[in-house]
Protein backbone atom coordinates (compact mmCIF):
# COMPACT_ATOMS: atom_id res chain seq x y z
CA UNK A 1 0.00 0.00 0.00
CA UNK A 2 2.71 2.26 0.42
CA UNK A 3 1.35 4.09 3.10
CA UNK A 4 4.34 5.75 4.75
CA UNK A 5 5.97 6.51 0.82
CA UNK A 6 2.44 8.43 0.31
CA UNK A 7 1.93 10.06 3.75
CA UNK A 8 5.05 11.37 2.80
CA UNK A 9 4.51 12.46 -0.43
CA UNK A 10 1.71 13.89 0.43
CA UNK A 11 3.36 16.02 3.54
CA UNK A 12 5.39 17.50 0.70
CA UNK A 13 3.08 18.38 -1.36
CA UNK A 14 0.98 20.40 1.32
CA UNK A 15 3.91 21.68 3.34
CA UNK A 16 7.16 22.49 1.10
CA UNK A 17 4.67 23.18 -2.44
CA UNK A 18 1.92 24.72 -1.21
CA UNK A 19 3.28 25.99 2.12
CA UNK A 20 -0.24 25.93 4.05
CA UNK A 21 -0.56 28.09 6.85
CA UNK A 22 -2.55 27.50 9.95
CA UNK A 23 -6.39 28.19 9.49
CA UNK A 24 -5.94 28.02 5.71
CA UNK A 25 -8.67 26.25 4.22
CA UNK A 26 -7.94 23.82 1.52
CA UNK A 27 -10.10 22.22 -0.76
CA UNK A 28 -9.71 19.08 -2.32
CA UNK A 29 -12.08 17.88 -5.48
CA UNK A 30 -12.56 15.17 -6.40
CA UNK A 31 -14.91 12.64 -8.34
CA UNK A 32 -16.37 9.30 -8.41
CA UNK A 33 -13.15 7.71 -10.27
CA UNK A 34 -10.81 9.66 -7.88
CA UNK A 35 -8.48 7.81 -5.36
CA UNK A 36 -9.80 7.59 -1.55
CA UNK A 37 -6.90 6.81 -0.18
CA UNK A 38 -4.73 9.44 -1.70
CA UNK A 39 -7.60 12.12 -0.86
CA UNK A 40 -7.62 11.26 2.88
CA UNK A 41 -3.65 11.38 2.79
CA UNK A 42 -3.55 14.53 1.61
CA UNK A 43 -6.50 15.99 3.84
CA UNK A 44 -4.46 14.39 6.81
CA UNK A 45 -1.96 16.35 5.46
CA UNK A 46 -3.52 19.41 5.59
CA UNK A 47 -5.56 18.94 8.90
CA UNK A 48 -1.44 17.99 10.30
CA UNK A 49 -0.36 21.58 9.62
CA UNK A 50 -3.41 23.25 10.99
CA UNK A 51 -5.22 23.37 7.58
CA UNK A 52 -9.15 23.47 7.22
CA UNK A 53 -9.70 20.29 4.54
CA UNK A 54 -12.40 20.44 2.61
CA UNK A 55 -13.46 17.18 0.45
CA UNK A 56 -15.84 17.62 -2.27
CA UNK A 57 -16.56 14.75 -4.21
CA UNK A 58 -19.38 14.88 -7.36
CA UNK A 59 -20.67 12.47 -9.83
CA UNK A 60 -17.71 11.44 -12.66
CA UNK A 61 -18.55 14.28 -15.60
CA UNK A 62 -18.75 12.81 -19.01
CA UNK A 63 -16.60 15.54 -20.56
CA UNK A 64 -13.75 17.63 -19.32
CA UNK A 65 -13.11 21.48 -18.95
CA UNK A 66 -16.58 23.04 -19.70
CA UNK A 67 -18.11 20.22 -21.75
CA UNK A 68 -18.03 19.16 -17.70
CA UNK A 69 -20.38 21.94 -16.97
CA UNK A 70 -23.65 20.28 -18.02
CA UNK A 71 -22.33 17.43 -15.07
CA UNK A 72 -21.48 19.27 -12.36
CA UNK A 73 -23.12 21.26 -9.75
CA UNK A 74 -21.96 24.59 -10.96
CA UNK A 75 -22.75 27.00 -8.46
CA UNK A 76 -21.89 25.04 -5.57
CA UNK A 77 -18.23 24.28 -6.80
CA UNK A 78 -17.87 27.62 -7.62
CA UNK A 79 -19.19 29.34 -4.16
CA UNK A 80 -16.37 27.19 -2.51
CA UNK A 81 -13.66 27.13 -5.10
CA UNK A 82 -13.73 31.59 -4.79
CA UNK A 83 -13.70 31.34 -0.99
CA UNK A 84 -10.68 28.92 -0.52
CA UNK A 85 -6.75 29.66 -0.08
CA UNK A 86 -6.02 26.43 -2.19
CA UNK A 87 -7.45 24.35 -4.57
CA UNK A 88 -5.89 20.59 -4.94
CA UNK A 89 -8.38 19.06 -8.23
CA UNK A 90 -7.61 15.57 -8.19
CA UNK A 91 -10.95 14.79 -10.13
CA UNK A 92 -10.12 12.16 -12.84
CA UNK A 93 -12.46 14.45 -15.45
CA UNK A 94 -11.17 17.61 -15.01
CA UNK A 95 -12.70 20.78 -13.93
CA UNK A 96 -9.33 22.33 -15.39
CA UNK A 97 -10.91 25.36 -17.45
CA UNK A 98 -14.68 24.83 -16.96
CA UNK A 99 -16.97 27.48 -15.61
CA UNK A 100 -16.03 26.81 -11.61
CA UNK A 101 -12.39 27.51 -12.52
CA UNK A 102 -12.84 29.95 -14.87
CA UNK A 103 -15.07 32.05 -11.92
CA UNK A 104 -12.96 30.92 -9.05
CA UNK A 105 -10.16 32.35 -10.85
CA UNK A 106 -10.85 35.31 -11.73
CA UNK A 107 -12.51 36.23 -8.38
CA UNK A 108 -10.51 34.90 -5.79
CA UNK A 109 -7.03 36.71 -5.93
CA UNK A 110 -6.16 34.51 -3.23
CA UNK A 111 -6.07 31.27 -4.71
CA UNK A 112 -3.35 28.42 -5.25
CA UNK A 113 -4.85 26.16 -7.51
CA UNK A 114 -2.82 22.69 -8.84
CA UNK A 115 -4.26 20.67 -11.79
CA UNK A 116 -3.73 16.87 -10.34
CA UNK A 117 -6.48 15.43 -12.22
CA UNK A 118 -6.39 11.41 -12.30
CA UNK A 119 -3.41 10.84 -9.65
CA UNK A 120 -2.81 7.73 -8.09
CA UNK A 121 -0.81 7.28 -5.05
CA UNK A 122 2.27 6.04 -6.41
CA UNK A 123 1.77 8.67 -8.82
CA UNK A 124 2.23 11.38 -6.14
CA UNK A 125 5.33 9.69 -4.69
CA UNK A 126 6.87 9.75 -7.85
CA UNK A 127 6.71 13.03 -9.45
CA UNK A 128 6.55 15.10 -5.91
CA UNK A 129 7.38 12.69 -2.74
CA UNK A 130 10.73 11.65 -4.49
CA UNK A 131 11.58 15.07 -6.35
CA UNK A 132 14.54 17.42 -4.93
CA UNK A 133 12.86 20.65 -5.68
CA UNK A 134 15.25 22.72 -5.07
CA UNK A 135 17.47 21.70 -8.41
CA UNK A 136 14.48 21.55 -10.60
CA UNK A 137 13.85 24.96 -9.57
CA UNK A 138 16.90 26.37 -10.14
CA UNK A 139 17.28 24.19 -13.99
CA UNK A 140 14.02 25.37 -14.84
CA UNK A 141 13.77 29.13 -13.97
CA UNK A 142 16.77 29.33 -16.12
CA UNK A 143 15.04 27.81 -19.14
CA UNK A 144 12.40 30.41 -18.40
CA UNK A 145 14.40 33.61 -18.52
CA UNK A 146 15.83 31.72 -22.15
CA UNK A 147 12.31 30.56 -22.75
CA UNK A 148 10.89 34.32 -22.53
CA UNK A 149 13.69 35.83 -24.47
CA UNK A 150 12.57 33.26 -27.78
CA UNK A 151 10.96 35.02 -30.98
CA UNK A 152 10.72 31.88 -32.99
CA UNK A 153 10.88 28.09 -32.06
CA UNK A 154 11.24 24.69 -34.14
CA UNK A 155 10.72 21.01 -32.63
CA UNK A 156 11.44 17.96 -34.23
CA UNK A 157 10.81 14.21 -32.65
CA UNK A 158 12.00 11.07 -33.95
CA UNK A 159 8.58 10.14 -34.80
CA UNK A 160 8.15 12.73 -37.56
CA UNK A 161 7.44 16.03 -35.71
CA UNK A 162 8.60 19.18 -37.60
CA UNK A 163 6.79 22.09 -36.69
CA UNK A 164 7.73 25.86 -37.04
CA UNK A 165 6.09 28.71 -35.02
CA UNK A 166 6.17 31.91 -33.53
CA UNK A 167 6.08 33.69 -29.76
CA UNK A 168 4.10 36.33 -28.45
CA UNK A 169 5.63 38.29 -25.73
CA UNK A 170 2.14 38.85 -24.26
CA UNK A 171 1.31 35.55 -23.92
CA UNK A 172 2.30 33.53 -20.27
CA UNK A 173 5.74 31.22 -19.78
CA UNK A 174 4.47 29.15 -16.78
CA UNK A 175 7.54 27.57 -15.12
CA UNK A 176 5.79 24.71 -12.73
CA UNK A 177 8.81 23.57 -10.90
CA UNK A 178 6.95 22.98 -7.00
CA UNK A 179 6.39 26.31 -6.30
CA UNK A 180 2.81 26.83 -5.93
CA UNK A 181 2.55 28.80 -2.12
CA UNK A 182 2.36 32.08 -4.30
CA UNK A 183 -1.90 32.92 -5.63
CA UNK A 184 -2.44 31.50 -9.12
CA UNK A 185 -2.72 28.79 -11.58
CA UNK A 186 -0.15 25.72 -11.17
CA UNK A 187 0.21 22.45 -12.33
CA UNK A 188 1.57 19.57 -11.33
CA UNK A 189 5.82 19.88 -11.05
CA UNK A 190 7.84 19.66 -13.63
CA UNK A 191 6.43 21.72 -16.63
CA UNK A 192 7.30 24.36 -18.40
CA UNK A 193 4.38 25.85 -20.40
CA UNK A 194 4.01 28.03 -23.83
CA UNK A 195 1.66 29.45 -25.36
CA UNK A 196 2.60 30.41 -29.23
CA UNK A 197 1.05 33.30 -31.48
CA UNK A 198 -1.96 32.34 -32.18
CA UNK A 199 -2.09 31.76 -36.10
CA UNK A 200 1.82 30.70 -36.62
CA UNK A 201 2.24 26.97 -35.90
CA UNK A 202 2.79 25.21 -39.29
CA UNK A 203 4.21 21.77 -39.92
CA UNK A 204 3.49 18.04 -38.69
CA UNK A 205 3.04 16.97 -35.15
CA UNK A 206 3.18 13.00 -34.32
CA UNK A 207 2.00 11.93 -30.95
CA UNK A 208 4.20 8.98 -30.13
CA UNK A 209 3.02 9.19 -26.36
CA UNK A 210 -0.22 9.33 -24.56
CA UNK A 211 -3.27 11.01 -25.69
CA UNK A 212 -5.76 12.54 -23.33
CA UNK A 213 -8.86 13.01 -23.67
CA UNK A 214 -10.36 10.56 -25.25
CA UNK A 215 -7.79 7.71 -25.32
CA UNK A 216 -5.84 8.02 -22.27
CA UNK A 217 -2.86 5.76 -23.17
CA UNK A 218 -0.37 5.67 -25.81
CA UNK A 219 -1.70 4.74 -29.18
CA UNK A 220 -1.14 1.42 -30.72
CA UNK A 221 0.51 3.73 -34.31
CA UNK A 222 1.54 7.29 -33.81
CA UNK A 223 -1.18 9.86 -34.25
CA UNK A 224 0.34 12.79 -36.86
CA UNK A 225 -1.54 16.01 -36.89
CA UNK A 226 -0.83 18.53 -40.09
CA UNK A 227 -1.16 21.33 -38.74
CA UNK A 228 -1.73 25.46 -40.90
CA UNK A 229 -1.68 28.50 -39.31
CA UNK A 230 -2.71 26.87 -36.03
CA UNK A 231 -5.41 24.72 -37.46
CA UNK A 232 -5.33 20.51 -37.54
CA UNK A 233 -6.43 20.21 -41.52
CA UNK A 234 -5.35 16.44 -41.63
CA UNK A 235 -5.14 13.79 -38.77
CA UNK A 236 -3.09 10.07 -40.02
CA UNK A 237 -2.50 7.35 -38.50
CA UNK A 238 -4.07 4.15 -37.21
CA UNK A 239 -7.31 3.28 -35.52
CA UNK A 240 -6.72 5.84 -33.12
CA UNK A 241 -6.00 8.59 -35.18
CA UNK A 242 -9.72 8.27 -36.60
CA UNK A 243 -10.99 7.49 -33.66
CA UNK A 244 -9.31 10.57 -32.45
CA UNK A 245 -10.24 12.72 -35.43
CA UNK A 246 -14.17 12.19 -34.82
CA UNK A 247 -13.74 13.04 -31.11
CA UNK A 248 -12.27 16.40 -32.12
CA UNK A 249 -14.92 16.89 -34.90
CA UNK A 250 -18.23 15.96 -32.76
CA UNK A 251 -17.50 18.95 -30.63
CA UNK A 252 -18.71 20.89 -33.77
CA UNK A 253 -16.33 23.76 -32.87
CA UNK A 254 -13.56 25.32 -34.76
CA UNK A 255 -11.76 25.96 -31.89
CA UNK A 256 -11.02 22.55 -31.30
CA UNK A 257 -8.98 22.39 -34.21
CA UNK A 258 -6.89 24.89 -32.87
CA UNK A 259 -3.43 24.15 -31.40
CA UNK A 260 -3.43 25.68 -28.07
CA UNK A 261 -0.08 25.54 -25.99
CA UNK A 262 3.20 23.43 -25.74
CA UNK A 263 4.62 22.48 -23.17
CA UNK A 264 8.29 20.36 -21.41
CA UNK A 265 8.58 17.58 -19.69
CA UNK A 266 10.86 17.98 -16.77
CA UNK A 267 10.04 15.90 -14.19
CA UNK A 268 12.70 13.80 -12.70
CA UNK A 269 10.53 11.29 -11.25
CA UNK A 270 7.57 11.11 -14.04
CA UNK A 271 7.55 8.54 -16.51
CA UNK A 272 5.27 7.32 -19.27
CA UNK A 273 2.55 5.81 -18.05
CA UNK A 274 -0.43 6.69 -19.59
CA UNK A 275 -1.58 9.18 -17.16
CA UNK A 276 -1.56 12.74 -19.40
CA UNK A 277 0.04 14.86 -16.24
CA UNK A 278 2.86 12.21 -15.38
CA UNK A 279 3.37 11.35 -19.19
CA UNK A 280 3.65 15.60 -19.69
CA UNK A 281 6.40 15.57 -17.32
CA UNK A 282 8.75 12.89 -18.59
CA UNK A 283 12.15 14.10 -19.11
CA UNK A 284 12.91 15.76 -22.52
CA UNK A 285 9.32 15.24 -24.41
CA UNK A 286 6.78 17.88 -25.46
CA UNK A 287 3.18 18.07 -24.92
CA UNK A 288 0.30 19.90 -27.13
CA UNK A 289 -2.70 21.19 -26.41
CA UNK A 290 -5.45 21.24 -28.43
CA UNK A 291 -8.43 23.80 -27.86
CA UNK A 292 -9.04 26.19 -25.01
CA UNK A 293 -6.91 28.50 -23.79
CA UNK A 294 -7.86 30.58 -20.64
CA UNK A 295 -7.26 34.80 -20.92
CA UNK A 296 -4.72 34.27 -18.04
CA UNK A 297 -2.85 32.47 -20.42
CA UNK A 298 -3.10 34.75 -23.35
CA UNK A 299 -4.58 38.02 -22.68
CA UNK A 300 -7.10 39.26 -23.31
CA UNK A 301 -9.07 36.55 -24.41
CA UNK A 302 -7.68 33.21 -24.71
CA UNK A 303 -8.85 30.84 -27.11
CA UNK A 304 -12.26 30.25 -26.85
CA UNK A 305 -13.03 26.24 -27.11
CA UNK A 306 -15.66 23.73 -25.54
CA UNK A 307 -12.88 21.39 -24.43
CA UNK A 308 -9.15 20.76 -24.35
CA UNK A 309 -7.26 17.30 -25.15
CA UNK A 310 -3.53 16.97 -25.04
CA UNK A 311 -0.76 14.44 -26.54
CA UNK A 312 2.68 13.81 -26.20
CA UNK A 313 5.58 13.64 -28.64
CA UNK A 314 8.36 11.93 -26.99
CA UNK A 315 12.14 12.81 -27.45
CA UNK A 316 11.56 16.55 -28.45
CA UNK A 317 14.59 18.17 -30.32
CA UNK A 318 14.19 21.98 -29.67
CA UNK A 319 15.44 25.07 -31.79
CA UNK A 320 15.26 28.77 -30.11
CA UNK A 321 16.04 31.71 -33.19
CA UNK A 322 17.64 28.58 -34.99
CA UNK A 323 19.59 27.08 -32.16
CA UNK A 324 19.54 23.95 -30.90
CA UNK A 325 18.84 24.08 -27.03
CA UNK A 326 17.70 20.07 -26.72
CA UNK A 327 18.32 17.38 -28.42
CA UNK A 328 16.42 14.33 -28.62
CA UNK A 329 15.62 15.23 -24.89
CA UNK A 330 18.25 15.74 -23.83
CA UNK A 331 19.63 19.47 -22.75
CA UNK A 332 22.98 20.53 -25.25
CA UNK A 333 22.51 24.41 -24.30
CA UNK A 334 26.10 24.96 -22.68
CA UNK A 335 24.73 27.30 -19.61
CA UNK A 336 21.45 25.03 -19.27
CA UNK A 337 23.28 21.53 -18.80
CA UNK A 338 25.46 22.71 -16.03
CA UNK A 339 21.93 22.68 -13.43
CA UNK A 340 20.27 20.02 -14.83
CA UNK A 341 18.92 17.67 -11.85
CA UNK A 342 19.81 14.68 -11.19
CA UNK A 343 17.28 12.21 -12.39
Amino acid sequence: MLEFELQKAADKLVREVFGVKEKETVVITADTKSDPVLINAVAAAVHSVGGFPTVITIATPNGVGKAADPDIPVEVLTAALSATDVWIEFNEQWLLYSTPFEIAMEKNKKLRYMCLVDFSPELLIRVVGNVEFKGLKEFMEAYGVRQREVKTMRVTTPAGTDVSFELDPSHTVAVDCGKADVPGFHMCPGQLNVIPKFGSVNGKIVFDGTITPPFGHVPSEPVALTVQNSKIVKIEGGREAGEYEKFLKEFQDEGMLKMAHIAYGFNPGAKLSGNVVEDERVWGCTEWGIGYVSALEAPPIGQPAVSHTDGICLNSTIYFDGELVMEEGVIVDKELKKLVPNK
